[in-house]
Formats: structure tokens, sequence, C-alpha cells
């Protein structure tokens, strides 16, 4: 969109500031910024809005602009397709919009002027587990590992299946893996004698939900976005379709892999795993099935014993095993039941990453 197809002077010199941003940014971030200049042009004139909002750029960046702005905005009035109209925007969509005020505020207004911004409502996360529990999760798949045949109220855990949850929850530990990137692991992301792990972030460093950007630059609803990334596309349409591709195109690629240390017990239960998988493994037709570092223990719709195991899979592996540990554990002095979803875990942690992959 060209400055002379608005028809506020202050939105079109805000056009004509993020044109002139080509090359400097992103694609992406540029495809964002004009998505807002596209929100204030359907803004300025609104009852909402003060008149003086349609003389310069930087009026739009007033306190007494940004305030009806940001609430017309969050509320959804101000969505490019009018069929969307009063769909309020996602938390995610409100941090891109954040993002993007204040990339054009530094742009627009002289230099040392400060713009305050609109706040986002952050809806409250499930609480994380602290320290002390942590360690003692760590301590209790340990003691449940080296334990006989655990079977309660139709809960069963055999050797094999104590030996990769206790695996899984030190490479938790130690990295902070989602279950999604837990499940595209292999064992070329273990370092020589098991000192480190890679894990390649998919959502870590990136937005907390990649769905919702891209939903955002495409235009589209959450749903509509998730259906196209998981192949459903016959529940939208074909101009849905392309909006969501062209979008996913422009995204930014994700980071780089992150390689993060193991502790010395982490390594003994990586190795235990290991030394389990392989006997899963060996009977597997296809050699690449071979290579991923989490594999199933019994047959599946997925296939036999030893095949990659998928997400869904390794949540269910993990709520489980922490099932098992919590009534094991049932009882002892000091004993805090463990929430049984990996996200909860996940957050809790803090892991650093190290300086590039371990030499070796």
């Amino acid at each position: 969109m060209t400055p002379k197809q608005h028809s506020a002077p202050s939105v079109r010199q805000l056009a004509a500031v993020v044109d002139g941003m080509a090359g400097s940014v992103s694609e992406g971030r540029l495809r964002q910024l004009r998505m807002v200049v596209g929100m204030f042009d359907r803004a300025v004139g609104r009852d909402e809005m003060p008149g003086r909002a349609s003389r310069t750029a930087a009026q739009l960046f007033t306190w007494a602009a940004l305030r009806p702005f940001w609430d017309l905005a969050v509320d959804g009035q101000l969505r490019h397709w009018e069929k969307d109209v009063g769909k309020p925007l996602p938390e995610w969509t409100q941090r891109i919009v954040r993002d993007c005020l204040k990339i054009l505020a530094c742009e627009v207004l002289p230099a040392g002027k400060t713009v305050r911004l609109p706040s986002i409502a952050n809806p409250e996360p499930k609480a994380t587990v602290g320290g002390r529990s942590l360690d003692a999760l760590y301590r209790g798949m340990v003691d449940l590992a080296g334990q006989g045949p655990l079977e309660r109220d139709g809960t069963a855990l055999s050797y094999e299946d104590r030996t990769r949850l206790l695996a899984i929850v030190a490479v938790m530990l130690d990295a902070a893996p989602r279950s999604g990137e837990l499940a595209v692991q292999s064992l070329s992301d273990l370092a020589p004698g098991e000192t480190a792990v890679a894990v390649r972030r998919q959502q870590q460093k990136a937005p907390p939900n990649r769905v919702e950007e891209i939903a955002a630059l495409a235009e589209v609803g959450t749903e509509a976005a998730r259906s196209v990334l998981g192949g459903w596309v016959e529940r939208v349409s074909e101009e849905t379709r392309q909006r969501v591709l062209a979008a996913v195109a422009e995204l930014e690629p994700l980071p780089e892999v992150e390689w993060y240390p193991l502790r010395e017990g982490s390594r003994v239960a990586v190795r235990r795993w290991l030394k389990v998988r392989q006997g899963l493994v060996e009977s597997l037709p296809l050699e690449g099935a071979k290579t991923a570092l989490w594999v199933s223990l019994v047959p599946s719709k997925a296939g036999p014993p030893g095949v990659p195991l998928r997400p869904q899979g390794l949540r269910q592996a993990y709520a489980r095993g922490i099932t098992a540990l919590n009534w094991v554990m049932a009882g002892a002095h000091g004993w805090e039941p463990l929430p049984t979803t990996m996200e909860q875990i996940r957050r809790s942690v803090e892991a650093v990453p190290v300086e590039g992959p371990p030499a070796g």
C-alpha cells in the first residue's frame, strides 16, 4: 500500500516512513509494520480518536491517540477483513502490534523523546515448580528406575519405561526442551560421551506461539492457520490457504541448534536409555527410523517397538511416569505431588546453553 492510498495526512506520513524501512528490517517485520499502518488508517477519523491524530504522524503517538487506538485494536475493531471485525486480538498479536508501535515511534518522534506504550494483560500461566521440587523429581525418578516392576490402578511401568522416563526427565531438567523439541532429537544430538545435548528450538526464542504469529501475518484466525499448517485444507478456503502459506514464507527462520551441558547423573541416565534403545531399534527394517533418540517401547498404531516417539507419546509417557511417582511417594514427609504436564516442569527450568557444539 502506498502513502497516497491513505486518507489522513498522518497515516500517509507513517506509511512513507514504513516504506523507507524496506531493506533495513526483515520482510516479516515489514509486513507487520504495514499491518499497523492499516490499523491506524482504520482508526483515524473515528469518534474515539482525537481530531489532531489526522494531522501528522507524530500525533499518532501521543497518549491521547494511542490509548483509544489500542482499545480499538484489542477489541478487534481495526481488523483488515470485515468478517473478522469484533474478534478480539489474541495476546501474541497484541505483542506484535505493541512491538511495531515502539519501532514506529522511534522512527517518527524526535531523538530522545519517549513514548508511553500500552500494556498487555497477561493471562495467569500455570504455576511452575520450585527448585526443591525439581531436585525431588530427579531423585524420585532415580529411585523409581531402580525398583521392581510397578503396577497400580491400571498404571504399569516396566524397567524400560522407567529407564526412558529417567533419561527424558534428566534432559528436561538440563535443557528445558518442549515435547516437540524432544520428538525431533536424534543420536547426533548427543555430544561425544553424552556430555551435552542439542535442542532445535521451535518456540523458545521464537514467538511463544508461532501459529499466532502466522495468523497475525496472514490476517486470518488462529484456527484457520492451524488447519492449514496441520494439512486440513478442506476446512479453509483456497484464499486462506494461500495467505497462510505466504505468511509462513515470510517468517524469519527458527533459531539454530543450541547445546546444553548434561550433568553427570544425566549422562548416566541417558547411557542407560541408549542401551535399552539399541535393543528396540535393531529389528526395524528402515535405517532412517533407527536414528531417533526417543523411541516407543511397545507396538502401537505408529508401528512396532523402536519407532520414533511423537510429541503426544512423549507427553503421555511423562504423565504416566509422574503419576506413578506421585503415588509411590504419597505420604512421604514433605512430598508435594508434582504436575503431570511437561510444560509446567519445563517452564520451571532455567537452562543456559553453551557456546557452540562441544568439541569431540
